[in-house]
């Protein structure tokens, strides 16, 4: 067996346990919170990843869907017609990438509106002297002021609900037959899983980063709480009804084909 197949195997076997998957909401929200709490305290010292400008925020976390968009899709395009040939199946599971960036869009949207409405435009950080003319934090900023309106945690949302979305479509590949495909396209469907593992463990990375060193405490935690209602609405309650996207392959869906 071939290296690449081992490890895509091995990361199958610990994300088909079914507590590994059970927990990683909680893992976000208890992240969430001890994080917060430690930097209130000012009990976490200033390391690389408490400034904004770091690698992996410019260059990943600021354009995360991005990111997701471009690994994710064309892994649940292979894997789920690997399960499936039927156009229909494959049309529903990609409408589960349309509706994600959906939700990405109209979260993200009420949090810029959020801080628009909230806030109010200051001379300096000291928020000493309001500038009454600017009414949006995008003029606000432009003009070289400083806005200060409730700021809704971009970062908590995108990476909690990112990850969550990441990890329930990556479960296709455990009932692939991938020994029964090309070389070729095992090949890609392999290095799209091992970069969408590598990917959710960057998310998770700038998480922790997020609760430690940025935002306040509610901030954070309503983030958190948008991404993992978004999950829980659209993966536990209604892809398991009829008029949905669907779920990706399960065990029991395998199983129901092979009999069928």
């Amino acid at each position: 067996m071939a290296t690449g197949d081992v490890i895509v195997d091995n990361l199958a076997s610990f994300w088909k346990i079914h507590s590994a998957r059970r927990n990683l909401p909680w893992i976000f929200l208890i992240i969430s919170v001890v994080g917060s709490i430690f930097k209130e305290l000012q009990l976490v010292p200033q390391t690389y990843f408490s400034s904004s400008k770091n690698v992996l925020n410019i260059y990943f976390v600021k354009l995360s869907w991005g990111w997701t968009l471009m690994l994710l899709s064309p892994f649940v395009l292979l894997s789920n017609s690997c399960f499936s040939g039927s156009t229909t199946f494959l049309g529903r599971r990609l409408l589960s990438l349309v509706v994600a960036t959906a939700v990405w869009y109209i979260c993200t949207e009420t949090f810029f509106y959020v801080e628009d409405a909230t806030g109010s435009c200051f001379q300096s950080v000291t928020m000493d002297t309001v500038v009454e003319e600017f009414t949006s934090k995008s003029g606000c900023r432009r003009a070289g002021f400083h806005w200060h309106g409730y700021d809704i945690s971009g970062h908590s949302f995108i990476l909690t609900y990112s990850s969550l979305f990441i990890v329930e479509e990556m479960t296709a590949i455990v009932w692939m037959k991938t020994p029964g495909l090309s070389w070729s396209l095992r090949t890609v469907v392999n290095l799209l899983y091992v970069a969408l593992n590598l990917l959710v463990l960057i998310w998770v990375l700038m998480f922790t980063s997020t609760s430690l060193y940025f935002h306040d405490l509610s901030h954070k935690l309503l983030g958190t709480m948008c991404g993992l209602l978004a999950w829980f609405l659209t993966y536990r309650v209604w892809y398991h009804l009829s008029f949905s996207p669907g779920l990706p392959p399960q065990e029991h869906s395998r199983n129901h084909k092979l009999h069928s």
